[in-house]
């Protein structure tokens, strides 16, 4: 079946080092930017991305680097049947050579990095992943993920036997779930916090690792969709307060807070952080599509009105 050459597999190890790193610093969405930009490895700089979905580095011979699905893309890429991940072929041809390369890495079983888009320009990275599957007939791939702890490890056994392999696929399955949950719920963060452009629809405070994206309707109800009208922008003090219903929101968007709470004294923070939001208006995205559902809030204040 033949093995990852010694270049190749440096590469990846570099790569996955990278993202590593970056991940450590950034957190796991990455911007498109600093993909883009990649690092320098043996003088030469290795993007991670480039302008098609399935890129292969010009430090690599034949076999490509990261599989990239963009947000509200063209291609319908997402869940298989058996619960792994789908990826189509790049249009036009089967035996275009992005095709045919990731048929190898899929031969070969080589690890490789999933950049899932979650907003515009934005991107969830997991790794390593494998091409597991090629269906020839709805002309797309089955990708399954591993932990990243494992990534040096898969680089290794790149050309491993079936029966090493098997071992895998029940992590694999078990990861490739996980990560699918994490990637509904870094969309939602993503978007919500886009759309209110990254600040608190209460209080305004602009520190993106200081904000939440609050569910009106909570995501395990039937009606609590990941969508951004079921969504709000929160720092982490009103979302607490949300969710604990110390304060509400009119579907007017007028902000209420709890009676008992509006005759506490217990210094600036309760006065500023809470009880001078009484009666106040919600910051509102700029989009009208992307603002509260009306009857979400009509719903969960209720329970606002049950509990004060």
């Amino acid at each position: 079946m033949g093995t990852l050459s010694e270049h190749d597999a440096s590469v990846r190890l570099e790569a996955f080092a990278w993202l590593e790193r970056n991940v450590a610093v950034h957190g796991d969405v990455l911007p498109r930017p600093l993909l883009a930009q990649g690092f320098v490895f043996q003088g030469k700089r290795v993007p991670l991305v480039g302008p098609q979905g399935i890129f292969k580095p010009a430090v690599l011979d034949n076999m490509p680097l990261s599989i990239t699905t963009a947000p509200d893309g063209p291609y319908d890429d997402g869940l298989a049947t058996d619960g792994l991940l789908r990826y189509r072929y790049r249009r036009g041809d089967p035996q275009h050579p992005d095709n045919v390369g990731l048929r190898r890495s899929m031969q070969l079983r080589v690890p490789l990095v999933y950049f899932l888009g979650v907003a515009r320009g934005r991107y969830l990275a997991v790794w390593p992943a494998f091409v597991v599957g090629d269906d020839p007939g709805c002309e797309c791939f089955t990708v399954a993920v591993d932990d990243s702890s494992r990534a040096a490890a898969a680089v290794r056994e790149a050309g491993a036997s079936a029966g090493e392999v098997h071992e895998a696929e029940g992590r694999r399955a078990y990861v490739t779930g996980i990560i699918r949950v994490r990637l509904h719920q870094r969309a939602f963060r993503e978007r919500v916090l886009e759309a209110y452009r990254n600040q608190c629809s209460l209080c305004r405070l602009r520190h993106p690792e200081l904000l939440d994206a609050a569910h009106i309707i909570a995501d395990t109800d039937p009606c609590g969709a990941p969508l951004v009208v079921n969504g709000l922008a929160l720092c982490k003090l009103h979302h607490a307060a949300f969710d604990h219903n110390l304060l509400g929101i009119r579907p007017d968007y007028v902000v209420q807070v709890h009676p008992h709470v509006l005759e506490e004294s217990d210094g600036p923070m309760l006065r500023h952080g809470l009880q001078g939001l009484h009666n106040s208006t919600l910051i509102l995205p700029a989009s009208r599509r992307d603002r509260p559902d009306p009857e979400r809030l009509a719903q969960r204040y209720s329970s606002f009105v049950a509990a004060a």
